[in-house]
């Protein structure tokens, strides 16, 4: 779990919540969107314009990258592929990508993907969270502002829209693909989106909602097993160096 405070990232055990903090937080710093993968830890810098490779048994920095200079960024997920990391910028409309070597060393340099098709930037907060599929040939995200959800092509940047037959995903957070199902997190919602995908991702129908009363903003998804845990981000309470958080568990 990450720190808005200062880019801590805290490692905790998934049924008790013990642990430690593995990266110690930095003056300026900022951690929202974290993916594990090869042992590594990619961490999105928020509107730093920043992001961070950590070794993740030690919290060593291993990289770090300048995408975007402040104000007018906000480097708020990332996702994870044989080719690269993927980065959204919720205030520009592009992707920034992290090739990655086949044994998944990270590049020294990244790429600005630029975003054509059905995405239309607009004001306010935009592209959130990200995912893939499982042979990382497609990318998802989610469009917060209009509850939107897009496929892109993770080479050229062309989007298309997933038509959700009128419904939207309004507040639409993290998310996280699973054997055909999106999960998407409606953070001010307190609820999770289950959107049933058609085979060919053109389309999506949201089957069922997910609520629990210990929700208070969550803003990002996790599954292992049966399993989903979200983070609180408690953006309705004003935070103190006191404030509690926690991560809620409930059934996919």
């Amino acid at each position: 779990a990450g720190s808005r405070a200062n880019g801590a990232v805290y490692s905790g055990d998934l049924r008790t919540g013990e642990g430690s903090i593995l990266v110690p937080g930095v003056p300026g710093r900022v951690a929202t969107g974290l993916k594990f993968d090869n042992r590594l830890l990619f961490v999105s810098g928020a509107s730093t314009g920043r992001a961070w490779v950590y070794d993740a048994d030690t919290g060593e920095e291993l990289r770090e990258y300048v995408f975007a200079t402040p104000p007018g960024t906000f480097i708020n997920d990332v996702v994870v592929t044989t080719a690269g990391a993927f980065f959204t910028d919720s205030n520009r409309p592009v992707l920034y990508k992290v090739p990655l070597a086949p044994n998944g060393t990270p590049a020294a340099t990244f790429e600005t993907i630029a975003l054509t098709g059905d995405y239309q930037h607009m004001p306010g907060f935009n592209l959130n969270g990200i995912d893939a599929t499982p042979d990382g040939k497609t990318l998802i995200v989610v469009q917060s502002g209009t509850g939107k959800l897009f496929t892109v092509d993770p080479e050229t940047g062309v989007t298309n829209e997933i038509d959700l037959g009128g419904a939207t995903v309004m507040n639409g957070d993290g998310i996280l693909l699973h054997d055909g199902l999106l999960y998407v997190v409606r953070n001010r919602n307190n609820e999770i989106a289950v959107v049933e995908l058609s085979p060919d991702l053109s389309s999506g129908t949201i089957v069922r909602t997910i609520t629990d009363p210990d929700f208070d903003v969550p803003t990002t998804v996790a599954r292992f097993g049966s399993r989903l845990y979200l983070p609180n981000a408690r953006f309705t309470t004003p935070p103190t160096p006191t404030t509690p958080y926690d991560i809620v568990q409930v059934r996919a």
